[in-house]
């Protein structure tokens, strides 16, 4: 479990500083249009689970893990960087951005979350070993 902490507190920092990056580089999130640039934050949660589950696989399970575990430990953590990301972004809505649309910033969560789905199904199956079953 304390990888799954450690992770999940990594991707949740950084996805919060990559709010505050952004609008230091002049990238606000005030239209409904998506600049290039916000999708190199995707690398974010794909990376910190990658890194996060390969870890949990090779010291916490002695290198051997089912799909079910290995996703499993994808939700501990994106459970965790999820809230820690989800505060950075009230702090971001409430100081930064006050006065803009925050349905437009809804969406780009919505979009998250489901990046984050995605990514735990894609690293889950890169890095499950027991492929003889399911779990």
């Amino acid at each position: 479990m304390k990888n799954g902490i450690i992770t999940g507190i990594v991707i949740g920092v950084l996805s919060g500083l990559w709010l505050f990056a952004m609008h230091l580089m002049g990238y606000d999130l005030v239209m409904d249009k998506v600049s290039p640039f916000e999708y190199v934050s995707i690398l974010i949660p794909v990376g910190g689970l990658y890194f996060g589950l390969k870890s949990y696989r090779d010291n916490d399970l002695g290198g051997k893990m089912g799909f079910l575990e290995a996703l499993i430990q994808c939700f501990k953590i994106l459970v965790l960087g999820g809230i820690i990301a989800v505060f950075g972004a009230i702090l971001y809505i409430s100081y930064i951005s006050a006065g803009n649309n925050l349905r437009d910033f809804s969406g780009r969560m919505f979009g998250a979350l489901l990046i984050g789905l995605l990514s735990s199904l894609a690293v889950s199956l890169i890095l499950t070993t027991k492929s003889n079953k399911v779990d």
